[in-house]
């Protein structure tokens, strides 16, 4: 009978680990500074506390993001995001940027949202996807779009967002969320940025945060 020992557990779960570094993510942040990432759309504040991004409110300011330079078509992300109970907040992907010559915080951010929300007592919509600045409300059908309590409040949580053509795939904490095919958003958002955003607040509101750590990219062909 083999001993299970704490050298020899080290050793079996080591080439596992090795592996799952070895699958094709890369850093999406590099944990010092913000290269590769623009603020656009608004004035939240965004800053670096160690590893995490961390995103304040600012009273008056419309929606706000912190988005990639580079555009994906076909991924997988990977992220982990904490936020405050009062605030909704989000993570665009394949998403544009429209007005860009006009609008005075560097273009509005427009396209796929997987949503972060607070459960609450009641469940809540996060993981599901909606049309941030598109017109359309939520992309996922309203049969679909039933409230639920994956989504830790207070604590961090493990999103993974897998987009391949028209489908986006959504998990929270490992469960999945939304498996959601939409080819009109397709069409139109094939690839674009991802942006996280700090969602605007009332007069009275705030300041509330919202928070996301090891962020992580796999690029699909």
């Amino acid at each position: 009978m083999i001993k299970f020992t704490a050298s020899l557990l080290t050793a079996l779960l080591l080439p596992s680990l090795a592996s799952a570094d070895d699958t094709g993510f890369v850093p999406l942040f590099n944990g010092k500074d913000f290269s590769g990432w623009s603020i656009k759309s608004g004035k939240a504040t965004y800053k670096i506390e160690g590893d995490v991004i961390v995103g304040t409110t600012v009273k008056g300011s419309p929606n706000t993001f912190l988005v990639t330079d580079k555009q994906y078509s076909d991924f997988e992300l990977q992220f982990d995001t904490k936020l405050h109970n009062n605030l909704n907040s989000g993570c665009q992907i394949r998403s544009l940027l429209k007005n860009v010559d006009k609008d005075k915080f560097g273009g509005r951010l427009y396209g796929p949202q997987v949503e972060s929300e607070a459960s609450g007592e009641k469940g809540a919509e996060a993981g599901y996807i909606y049309g941030e600045a598109t017109g359309r409300g939520w992309l996922t059908p309203k049969d679909k779009l039933v409230p639920h309590k994956n989504f830790k409040d207070g604590e961090w949580n493990h999103f993974r967002i897998v987009a391949k053509g028209a489908n986006i795939k959504t998990w929270i904490n490992g469960e999945l969320i939304s498996d959601l095919s939409d080819e009109e958003i397709y069409k139109t958002h094939p690839k674009g940025h991802f942006g996280f955003q700090v969602h605007g607040i009332g007069k009275n509101q705030g300041p509330f945060t919202a928070a996301w750590k090891n962020i992580k990219i796999k690029e699909l062909k």
